[in-house]
């Protein structure tokens, strides 16, 4: 009986914790970080097409239009302004205007690097683009780096979660699962063995 009890907490403790559930930014709240990417295409304008990104005093250089402010105003108006700018500039142009943050997913990851991003998608979701995190990966032990400081050091709450957004540059970590979560399929059979043998011996 205790080793049945034993062997069910062991069983408990191999079981992944749930993640609390994160918000994420809505376009219409959205302002433009320096750092961050205007992505740009133009139906049959290739020359004007391409990722821009924001300098640090809050500007954007485009082809045709020149230096633009972006990061005084929500991206929907910045966005309205830049196309109505290409109007006038254009005929009848096909202009497609996607916002992205530029983060690096590093660690215990598939395919790390660096990943342009949609403000929109999750934490999460950040970490599903680098391919999800590998079989020694454990996203209990995420941890992101913002200039330097660590600004999130595993799972916090919930609330806090929440509150924390995807920036340019944010340097994303996915650490490595404990030796016994690495093992634990190699320690209840082991366990497992050990019990068979006692009770074979009682018998």
């Amino acid at each position: 009986m205790r080793i049945e009890r034993s062997l069910t907490i062991l069983a408990f403790l191999t079981v992944p914790l749930p993640c609390p559930a994160q918000d994420v930014v809505s376009l219409d709240d959205l302002f433009l970080l320096p750092g961050d990417v205007i992505h740009v295409s133009i139906w049959r304008e290739a020359e004007l097409s391409g990722d821009f990104r924001v300098h640090p005093e809050g500007y954007v250089i485009l082809p045709l239009l020149g230096q633009k402010a972006v990061t005084a105003l929500p991206w929907q108006r910045v966005r309205d302004r830049l196309l109505e700018a290409y109007q006038k500039e254009l005929i009848n142009p096909s202009i497609e205007l996607t916002p992205l943050r530029r983060v690096y997913v590093l660690g215990e990851v598939a395919r790390p690097g660096l990943y342009p991003v949609d403000p929109t998608v999750s934490l999460a979701g950040v970490v599903a683009l680098a391919g999800g995190a590998t079989s020694n990966g454990d996203l209990r032990k995420l941890r992101v780096v913002r200039a330097g400081v660590v600004v999130l050091d595993g799972i916090p709450s919930e609330t806090a979660l929440a509150s924390l957004d995807v920036r340019s540059d944010d340097q994303i970590y996915v650490g490595t699962r404990n030796w016994f979560h690495r093992n634990s399929t190699f320690v209840i059979t082991a366990l497992l063995s050990v019990s068979t043998i006692v009770i074979s011996l009682a018998r």
